[in-house]
């Protein structure tokens, strides 16, 4: 069962990342570390796969 859009957006500010807003359904995240991440979609939508390894990866990048 794919996660949540909402459940990766709690994945990236658990990790320290900022919302730095966005257009539409768009969400614009960056962290102090230097990594920035784009997050589409409603947050009730499902999360799509590359999505899901995208979040993993940039919150791997910053620790």
């Amino acid at each position: 069962m794919p996660k949540k859009i909402r459940e990766l957006i709690q994945e990236l500010t658990k990790a320290g990342f900022v919302d730095r807003g966005g257009k539409g359904s768009h969400r614009n995240f960056s962290h102090r570390g230097g990594g920035q991440i784009t997050i589409s979609g409603n947050s009730g939508s499902d999360a799509k796969k590359y999505q899901e390894r995208a979040v993993t990866k940039v919150v791997r990048e910053v620790r």
